[in-house]
């Protein structure tokens, strides 16, 4: 069984970039994860993989017979500081993200062949961030070194952060 602590789980931009998402595997079978990550027909990811969309939500497969409902995955939300990580949910079916999202709930939709990965056409509903707001996301991630953002990613973020104090 794998130990998985807030220590798991650093800047987001070590990971190995696949589109959109970033990918790695606490495991050691990094090559495994991104052969399914890169398949334009799916796959099932080996346990230990990780995959993030942005620093503070992330996706872990566990080993085989972990929850059948999320097909061994674990979701984790997270508090990303410059000091690290912060655990502040996790598990399997309960899990909701700071915009009030169930990830099962989300994930179930991604085609079978996706192993719940929400990529643009896996069948999931869409997410309401733009592709500049997610390139933000991952360039601001505080566990990381300073990066420079566009005109457009600073534009969509400053409209992210906006919105989420906005909400009630």
């Amino acid at each position: 069984t794998m130990q998985i602590t807030a220590a798991s789980f650093g800047c987001i931009r070590n990971l190995t970039q696949v589109g959109r998402f970033y990918v790695g595997n606490l495991g050691g079978a990094l090559d495994a994860t991104l052969a399914v990550a890169r398949s334009p027909s799916g796959g099932v990811y080996p346990p230990g993989s990780v995959v993030q969309l942005v620093p503070t939500e992330v996706m872990v497969k566990r080993e085989a017979g972990f929850n059948a409902q999320t097909h061994d995955w674990e979701f984790f939300e997270l508090d990303a500081t410059p000091a690290g990580s912060v655990i502040r949910t996790r598990g399997h079916v309960d899990v909701v993200n700071r915009f009030g999202g169930n990830c099962l709930q989300c994930h179930a939709q991604a085609q079978p062949q996706w192993d719940m990965i929400c990529g643009r056409d896996h069948g999931c509903a869409p997410i309401p961030l733009t592709d500049d707001m997610i390139s933000a996301l991952q360039k601001t991630d505080p566990r990381c070194p300073a990066m420079a953002l566009t005109t457009a990613e600073s534009e969509a973020l400053q409209a992210l952060l906006r919105a989420t104090q906005q909400q009630p």
